[in-house]
């Protein structure tokens, strides 16, 4: 049986071990997290007291992580991955970070033995848990080819997108910055259908039927008209820390980015006062401005 692992099992990590132990895979996996850790056990995962444990059991092991210092040392730490694979075994980094510090990973691995892709994912907490994830790979022709059964078994489409390590990152960068856009201006349609009275489901309607209609308008005008706004698997931190990246990455290219720098500016104020809401909470910032509510049967005064 071919081996894989998850380091991170999270909202992301448990979906990706999921399917991996779905597919045939055996799975190793570790996580701080004493409850994620009991949920993968359940799933039939080994848990696993270390990051190099999961290392010296698996062929391939994602790395859904939340930054990049945290990526870092798990795959470069003493008891990293690095240190603890077998050669010719693949680091698979599918969590978001900066381009340059997935470039800066990539060269202190080489001449490891251990391979690196490169692949950040798009899709969420439902791409993740149902295995319909898209990667952004970035990796050499012949590792991408090696891993791609593992890949395939968490992902629904993969996009070779460079050779190089950093490449994914940034095609992941382009990606988020549009993502938060299309949210930003959903959050702020809704907040003005609320004031107009136009209920939420004449509204859906129209969107999803219409030319701007698409899965992230559609998922957040749902939440927002349901009134979901926690737990729903979009934690507001991660396209805060996204967006971030992205307006990083534009500030060092010289490329500017009026549209998400005001999405950005959206996701500050949600994130300043609802910490631990999702995306979508950004709208209840603006509605609580105008002094109405988006609801499914009808507008809130």
């Amino acid at each position: 049986m071919k081996t894989a692992g998850v380091i991170g099992l999270g909202d992301m990590g448990s979906g990706l071990a999921k399917n991996l132990i779905m597919n045939g895979f055996e799975t190793s996996g570790f996580d701080l997290s004493d409850t994620r850790m009991k949920a993968f056990s359940d799933l039939g995962g080994l848990a696993m007291g270390d990051v190099g444990q999961v290392g010296r059991h698996a062929a391939s092991v994602f790395v859904m992580v939340m930054n990049g210092d945290q990526a870092r040392n798990v795959i470069l730490g003493n008891d990293g991955l690095v240190a603890n694979m077998d050669k010719g075994g693949t680091v698979i980094l599918s969590a978001t970070i900066t381009p340059a510090e997935a470039r800066a990973i990539g060269q202190d691995m080489q001449g490891s033995g251990i391979n690196l892709i490169d692949t950040p994912v798009s899709g969420g907490f439902p791409g993740a848990q149902n295995g319909t994830l898209t990667m952004m790979a970035a990796g050499a022709s012949e590792v991408l080819d090696q891993n791609a059964d593992v890949m395939q078994a968490v992902s629904g489409t993969i996009h070779r997108v460079g050779s190089n390590a950093g490449d994914g990152q940034t095609v992941k960068a382009c990606l988020q910055s549009l993502i938060g856009s299309i949210f930003s201006a959903t959050f702020e349609a809704a907040a003005l259908a609320a004031k107009a009275g136009v209920s939420g489901q004449a509204l859906l309607d129209v969107f999803a039927s219409s030319s701007a209609g698409c899965g992230v308008v559609n998922t957040a005008l749902e939440n927002i008209i349901d009134r979901k706004f926690v737990a729903t698997g979009s934690h507001i931190a991660t396209m805060h820390k996204d967006l971030t990246i992205s307006l990083a990455l534009a500030g060092e290219l010289g490329v500017p980015m009026q549209t998400a720098s005001s999405a950005m500016q959206v996701f500050h104020a949600g994130k300043t006062k609802y910490p631990d809401g999702d995306n979508w909470i950004c709208t209840r910032v603006i509605e609580e401005i105008v002094g109405a509510e988006l609801h499914r049967q009808g507008a809130l005064k």
